[in-house]
């Protein structure tokens, strides 16, 4: 990480969300257009890349420094996980797509798990689902 990510990383200041929704939800969707649900969750792996967590709660952790949301593990079987993500923008009952989290999420799985992993969310009212399921038979060879 560097030095400026460092310290941003431990500062206390916020982002208002309006400011975060704008740039988030206006200006990115007037750029990517039609695209811009794709993007995002491809975006998501990137950041994903870039912020390796070494476990499933340094993810949580992660949702929340990041202002991302609150993250709940909600049922776990061999080969998929479903998460319950309330965001800011649940909170302000604001309705926005979270394929740049699922993306993140999708790639944090695979490397823990060493496999192929897909990310399903399901936008709910006041929640976002999250189902990642990874293909057990497809493993990440490095």
């Amino acid at each position: 990480m560097k030095k400026t990510e460092r310290n941003l990383s431990t500062s206390e200041q916020s982002i208002p969300l309006f400011g975060h929704h704008i740039i988030r939800n206006v200006l990115m969707s007037d750029l990517l257009g039609k695209d811009h649900e794709s993007i995002l969750y491809w975006a998501g792996k990137k950041i994903a890349r870039q912020y390796s967590q070494e476990s499933l709660e340094d993810i949580i952790a992660f949702f929340s420094k990041v202002g991302w949301g609150e993250l709940t593990v909600l049922k776990e079987k061999q080969d998929e996980i479903s998460l319950e993500l309330v965001s800011p923008f649940h909170k302000e009952k604001v309705s926005v797509s979270h394929q740049l989290e699922a993306g993140f999420l999708a790639e944090q799985l695979e490397e823990l798990k060493k496999h192929m992993t897909e990310a399903i969310v399901q936008e709910k009212k006041d929640k976002a689902i999250i189902t990642l399921k990874w293909d057990r038979k497809d493993p990440i060879k490095y």
